[in-house]
C-alpha cells in the first residue's frame, strides 16, 4: 500500500455495484465530478452513519470511469465481480488535493474556498462578514455558507452566535455578480451581498 497522503479530500461515496463485472456507482459530493473522472489514485474508507471508522484507509487504482446521469460509473483495479463491488457500498472515496486537475483562472474547487475570510466590498477589518464553513449547490449555482464573525475587543475575529447559541450563518450566491474577487493565496473573498439577507 502507498503512504496515505495528508491532504485527502472527500469527493464521493460508493452507492452500489453497477453491472456484473465489478463496476461501481459513485455519487459525487459536489458538481466537480471531473476529479473522480480524471484522478487515477483513489483512497477508500468505510464509516458508519455516526462517522465511526469501520475499516482502515486503503488505496485503489481507477481503471476507467464515465458519467452515468448525475453519478459516476467506475472500474477499480482488483474489483472483478458484482460481489466485490457490492462489498464497497457506502465506502467514502477520497483523493489527494495535490492530484486535482488544474482549474481555469475563474474556476475554483469548492474545498479550496472553505476557511477563506469573506469581506464586504471594503478591505478594512471592520468589513469582515465571516469565514466560509461550507459550499453547496442549489441547482443553479454554488452557495457559500459563511459563518458570521465580528472583531472582539482585541481586534481578533470571533464567531457570532444566534440567541440559541448556534452558529450565525449567511448564505451568499457564488456567482461573479456577488463574489467579484477570490484570492486563494491570501485566503480572501470579496462579496457584494447584504449580510442580513
Amino acid at each position: 500500500m502507498n503512504a496515505i497522503p495528508e491532504d485527502l479530500v472527500e469527493v464521493g461515496r460508493i452507492g452500489d455495484a453497477y453491472g456484473v463485472q465489478g463496476m461501481i456507482r459513485v455519487v459525487p459530493f459536489s458538481e466537480q465530478e471531473t476529479i473522480l473522472l480524471d484522478v487515477k489514485q483513489w483512497w477508500l474508507m468505510r464509516t458508519d452513519l455516526r462517522g465511526k471508522t469501520l475499516d482502515a484507509m486503503r488505496d485503489a487504482q481507477l481503471v476507467r470511469s464515465r458519467m452515468q446521469g448525475s453519478a459516476i460509473v467506475a472500474k477499480l483495479k482488483g474489483i472483478d465481480d458484482r460481489d466485490q463491488a457490492q462489498a464497497l457500498k457506502g465506502t467514502t472515496v477520497y483523493v489527494s488535493r495535490a492530484d486535482f486537475p488544474q482549474t481555469e483562472d475563474d474556476e475554483f474547487y469548492w474545498v479550496d474556498l472553505i476557511g477563506c475570510a469573506v469581506y464586504s466590498n471594503h478591505t478594512s477589518p471592520e468589513s469582515l462578514i465571516g469565514v466560509v464553513a461550507e459550499v453547496s449547490d442549489n441547482g443553479a449555482h454554488g452557495v457559500l455558507h459563511v459563518q458570521r464573525q465580528c472583531l472582539n475587543a482585541a481586534g481578533e475575529p470571533e464567531n457570532m452566535l444566534t440567541a440559541k447559541g448556534r452558529a450565525l450563518m449567511t448564505l451568499i450566491p457564488f456567482v461573479r455578480q456577488t463574489v467579484p474577487v477570490v484570492d486563494l493565496d491570501k485566503r480572501y473573498i470579496q462579496a457584494d451581498w447584504p449580510v442580513d439577507f
